[in-house]
């Protein structure tokens, strides 16, 4: 294996289910590297795109993008989760929380850019966003490393990931692109 898609793959047992699942969780995972490089890219003084309007456009784009993406997930990481059927009641999550690089206040670089955005409400997507996408590299990295979790602790963090991302995240996301 070498990729967290094999290891999604290996524990599935409806192929077409599995393949949703891997399209949508790819789908959810280029939206949030977007919509964190546009930020971070403005933390670093980018101003791209140009114009606060066009800025204010793209965010709220990569906002609805994410928000998107999540919201298609839900059907295909459910129907995996009841074919994971964990051996033990409840493994261990296999990623970590947000690090304290992770940790911004927005609300200076969103008035830079002239965007207008709850700058709470994007740390807290920023953060689980990245959270997402770390999350998909570590389960990534311990399959090329041959140290895959078991199928209890596969189910935990995905388990958990569904919990976070379709719970607080999917209405952040609505408000930041509103």
């Amino acid at each position: 294996m070498t990729d967290w898609a094999d290891v999604i793959e290996a524990n599935g047992s409806t192929p077409a289910n599995v393949r949703r699942l891997v399209g949508q969780l790819r789908a959810c995972e280029a939206a949030a590297i977007a919509f964190c490089r546009l930020l971070e890219r403005w933390g670093r003084g980018d101003a791209v795109p140009a114009t606060p309007g066009a800025r204010r456009a793209a965010f709220r784009h990569a906002a609805d993008r994410v928000e998107t993406a999540l919201a298609g997930l839900d059907t295909p990481l459910s129907a995996y989760l009841v074919e994971l059927e964990p051996d033990r009641a409840e493994g261990r999550s296999w990623y970590g929380g947000p690090g304290a690089g992770e940790l911004v206040e927005w609300r200076p670089v969103l008035e830079r850019a002239g965007v207008t955005a709850c700058p709470n409400r994007t740390a807290a997507v920023y953060l689980e966003l990245a959270v997402l996408v770390r999350a998909l590299q570590g389960l990534e990295d311990a399959a090329r490393l041959e140290a895959v979790p078991d199928r209890s602790s596969l189910w935990a963090g995905l388990f958990d990931l569904r919990d976070t991302l379709l719970g607080a995240t999917v209405d952040d996301l609505r408000a930041l692109a509103a």
